[in-house]
């Protein structure tokens, strides 16, 4: 849906300056030098601001924010399915038969049945190295959850770093939008003599560049800023019903009920109802 928005704002925004009897032509003339000023400023305040990873990391979520949905009911749906058949097979197994799937998921069948999962690194890894702790040593479901709240916190620490990076881009745009200005009234100074007609179209140029700094700040950047801390905390959810499942599996509860505790950690407009989970899971339950 950020392509949509981003359509509806330049609509509204331009599409009222044109029935109002505004002139693109000056806008467009004036935007390629004014952007030049102000998104190089904010682009190289952005550099200064922030190492590397947190760089690449926010123009990543930036670009995700524009261009994908946060979990769905289908996806928690199957990552309830496979948290059950993994806890079947340690049922039925033991730890044997369940470390075979969590050392190398991407050689597992059972991993290779959720692409979904799969193509989400984070709750892989949070998945996978929880079990291979929780098998390996002598674990109260204490020491489960804090070592997986420990992760979540970790996780997305850098994230939310980026979030607040571009988030900082967006509060400075106004402020280089008039830098912008003031460059072009200082251009306009020297046109003094030139006559009104000059005048005026290099004043209406520098104001170009405080609209687009502000435009830039509340239209664009600033809402991008908000939805990827919105998917930040939709991915956090994630991984906390994946929590909520290990937690409950270490106090011994069956596979059934630890998948019931992950279900419930569910928001209620994502969660899958218990006839749909339970229909989901049929199946496996045979085959155990």
């Amino acid at each position: 849906m950020g392509f949509v928005g981003i359509i509806v704002v330049f609509f509204m925004v331009f599409g009222g300056f044109l029935i109002a009897g505004g002139n693109m032509s000056i806008i467009i003339k004036a935007a390629p030098l004014e952007l030049m000023i102000i998104g190089g400023s904010a682009l190289g305040g952005y550099i200064i601001a922030n190492p590397m990873k947190i760089i690449k990391m926010g123009f990543s979520l930036s670009i995700k924010s524009l261009t994908k949905k946060g979990p769905q009911k289908a996806d928690y749906l199957e990552l309830l399915q496979l948290l059950f058949q993994l806890f079947q097979v340690f049922r039925k197994e033991g730890p044997q038969g369940l470390e075979k799937h969590i050392e190398k998921p991407e050689n597992s069948e059972i991993f290779k049945a959720y692409p979904g999962f799969m193509k989400n690194h984070h709750a892989v890894h949070f998945l996978c190295d929880t079990m291979k702790i929780t098998l390996s040593a002598e674990l109260s479901p204490y020491d489960v959850d804090d070592l997986l709240s420990n992760d979540m916190k970790a996780i997305h620490a850098e994230e939310h770093q980026a979030q607040h990076a571009i988030q900082a881009v967006a509060d400075g745009f106004p402020g280089l939008g008039i830098v912008a200005a003031v460059l072009g009234i200082i251009k306009t100074m020297g046109y003094l003599t030139a006559g009104v007609e000059k005048i005026g179209a290099s004043v209406a140029s520098a104001l170009v560049g405080t609209m687009l700094g502000v435009f830039g700040a509340y239209g664009l950047i600033g809402p991008a800023a908000t939805k990827m801390a919105a998917d930040i905390e939709e991915e956090g959810r994630y991984l906390e019903a994946i929590r909520q499942a290990l937690v409950a599996l270490q106090r011994g509860a069956p596979p059934l009920v630890c998948v019931e505790y992950a279900r419930r950690s569910v928001m209620p407009e994502e969660r899958p109802t218990f006839d749909e989970l339970d229909a989901a899971t049929k199946n496996i339950k045979k085959a155990a």
